[in-house]
């Protein structure tokens, strides 16, 4: 369901309450964190609670590249706003067995140039793949079969996780996997040998880039090559 409240619009799976609005608009005027991590996106993802809700994390959208300097979080609207879009794909890829964040809304202001947002339920206690790479390769070994599995559910569902990398894989305590960053995903069209081309290339590139264990990209792609 879609609302208009106070210039910003909200699309959600659930209802929200005027209260509610209120507390993400205040969330959504707080200045974004750069990040430092290894693999770690433009902005920090940083936990918010709301009442109702509980513990959730906003995301800032925000350009890369020569144009930042210029245009940092304001984007020409053609369509559903990368908020919308990327809330539809984790609601598609979390129905069809991938662990996603669980998302709770979108938001956008503007109409032709807008700024955007979404708002996931927040994932206790976890590091990213990338991270958990420098440390400790025992559980590296431990882990894999799981993101290899995840990947493989995208594939046989066609959906395109365009930045798939171990810095977009989060690791909990209890060793349950979850992709995140689904920024510009979208159904894929062409056959699912092409579509795991795809997924070994970006993360190849970045284990290499990144200097990360190649047990990464060794086991990536076994697995793959098993399936498909």
């Amino acid at each position: 369901m879609e609302k208009i409240y106070k210039s910003y619009h909200f699309g959600s799976r659930i209802d929200l309450t005027e209260q509610q609005l209120q507390g993400f608009i205040m969330l959504f005027n707080h200045p974004a964190r750069a990040c430092s991590a290894t693999l770690g996106g433009r902005c920090a993802p940083v936990r918010h609670q709301i009442d109702g809700i509980g513990a959730l994390v906003i995301k800032y959208y925000a350009r890369g590249g020569l144009i930042r300097s210029l245009i940092k979080r304001t984007y020409l609207r053609w369509g559903k706003t990368r908020g919308q879009r990327e809330f539809e794909i984790l609601q598609k890829a979390r129905g069809c067995g991938v662990n996603t964040p669980d998302p709770i809304a979108y938001a956008y202001r503007g109409r032709l140039f807008y700024m955007g947002w979404l708002v996931t339920r927040f994932i206790p206690q976890t590091e990213s793949l990338a991270q958990l790479a420098g440390r400790d390769e025992k559980q590296i070994q431990a882990v894999m079969p799981a993101v290899v599995d995840q990947v493989i559910q995208l594939i046989r569902n066609g959906i395109h996780h365009v930045d798939l990398h171990p810095g977009n894989v989060l690791v909990s305590g209890s060793e349950q996997i979850y992709l995140v960053d689904f920024d510009k995903g979208y159904i894929f069209s062409g056959n699912r040998n092409s579509l795991r081309d795809r997924y070994l290339h970006r993360w190849k590139r970045a284990v290499k880039k990144h200097s990360l264990p190649a047990s990464l990209d060794d086991l990536m792609e076994s697995g793959l090559n098993q399936n498909f």
